[in-house]
């Protein structure tokens, strides 16, 4: 069984058509939108504030999403991906993004719609990821635009499958 647990009173709130790993931790306030996908190992933390997760985010492999207490809440818009091992902060993430495998995206960095975050990016606190942009390295800067293709074939195509996935847990 996951780990569900209230902290200082406060339930996470979860729709009952969402998967949760046997092995995940979800704490606190932290609220799900719908079809969302919470993997083996993740951990998401609403202990010191909110996490708010919009529709269609899958948080997966030993990802953690966390914030800053009593300052930096955490925000996922619709259709976000977060990969194995992403480190997610107090930070405001929209809609259509995929953050790469291990990257870290730290305090009050806005990551914009229609963007990638490449594996191992380290997003430094307070950096604003301009729309339709990728994003590598240490620290993370911008290396190129996103074409159109990219949104649909990457961005939709990952958030689409773990809905399809987590069906296959859920038969």
């Amino acid at each position: 069984m996951p780990i569900i647990r209230p902290v200082r009173g406060i339930h996470p709130q979860i729709p009952e058509d969402c998967f949760i790993a046997e092995n995940a931790t979800i704490v606190g306030e932290v609220t799900m939108g719908s079809q969302c996908s919470i993997w083996f190992n993740a951990v998401i933390r609403g202990d010191v504030h909110f996490i708010k997760m919009g529709d269609k985010v899958n948080v997966q492999d030993g990802a953690i999403i966390h914030a800053t207490y009593q300052k930096s809440p955490t925000t996922i818009g619709n259709n976000v991906s977060i990969a194995h091992n992403a480190i997610v902060h107090g930070c405001t993430i929209h809609d259509n993004v995929l953050i790469g495998m291990g990257s870290i995206i730290m305090d009050d960095c806005v990551i914009e719609s229609n963007s990638i975050i490449a594996a191992g990016a380290v997003v430094t606190k307070n950096t604003r990821v301009e729309s339709g942009s990728i994003y590598a390295g240490t620290p993370a800067k911008k290396i190129k635009d996103i074409r159109p293709e990219l949104i649909s074939g990457e961005i939709d195509r990952i958030a689409n499958n773990y809905v399809k996935y987590s069906g296959w847990f859920k038969a």
